[in-house]
C-alpha cells in the first residue's frame, strides 16, 4: 500500500455506545486509512463497524458481509463470517479496560465513489485471557452509494475512551 499518507481527521468519544467519525471522505481519495491506537472499554466483546451515509445517516440495514481470522496464541485460529449483516461485526476483540487493547488499523476503499461498493481490510491486536490475540478482517458494504464516514460501536457495553484517526492515501 501507498506510503504517503495525509492526515484528515480524529475523533475522540468517553462513556459512548458509538462513536461517529463524519464528514471524513472526499473526492481528493479513493483509499483511506484508519488507526486506532487507542481504546478503553467496559465489557470483553467485538467491536463492530458501519458507514454513514451522505447525509451523515447511519447505514443499519443488512447490507454488509464480513470474514475475520482470529488468531489465539493458546488456541486454534478461528473463522467468523456472515453476509447480509448490520454492521461489519467482529472487528477486532477488545477487552475491558486500556491495558489488553493493542490496535486496530484498516484500509477503506472506494467510499466516496457512488458507483462503487466500499471495502475494508484491517488487522487488529489485544491481550486475551489466555494470551495475545491478533485479527485478520475484511469486509464490504454493498450498496454502491457515497458515503460520508463511519461510526464505530461495541455488540455489548461501552466505549469509555477512544480515539480515531483517518488519513487519506496518496
Amino acid at each position: 500500500m501507498a506510503t504517503n499518507l495525509e492526515f484528515i481527521k480524529s475523533a475522540s468519544g468517553t462513556s459512548v455506545s458509538t462513536l461517529d467519525v463524519t464528514d471524513c471522505f472526499s473526492a481528493d481519495y479513493d483509499v483511506y486509512f484508519v488507526s486506532i491506537s487507542k481504546g478503553d472499554f467496559s465489557a470483553q466483546t467485538y467491536n463492530l463497524l458501519r458507514f454513514l451515509d451522505s447525509g451523515g445517516t447511519v447505514i443499519s440495514a443488512s447490507e454488509y458481509d464480513y470474514a475475520t481470522l482470529d488468531m489465539y496464541a493458546n488456541a486454534s485460529f478461528a473463522e467468523l463470517r456472515g453476509t447480509s449483516q448490520t454492521s461489519i461485526p467482529n472487528f477486532g476483540l477488545s477487552n475491558s479496560g486500556t491495558a489488553d487493547f493493542g490496535g486496530i488499523s484498516f484500509y477503506i476503499y472506494n467510499p466516496y465513489d457512488s458507483s462503487s461498493y466500499t471495502f475494508v481490510a484491517g488487522q487488529s491486536s489485544a491481550q486475551h485471557s489466555g494470551g495475545g490475540r491478533g485479527s485478520k478482517f475484511i469486509g464490504v458494504h454493498k450498496s454502491a452509494e457515497q458515503l460520508s464516514g463511519i461510526q464505530m460501536g461495541r455488540v455489548s457495553g461501552t466505549i469509555d475512551n477512544l480515539t480515531v484517526n483517518v488519513f487519506g492515501v496518496k
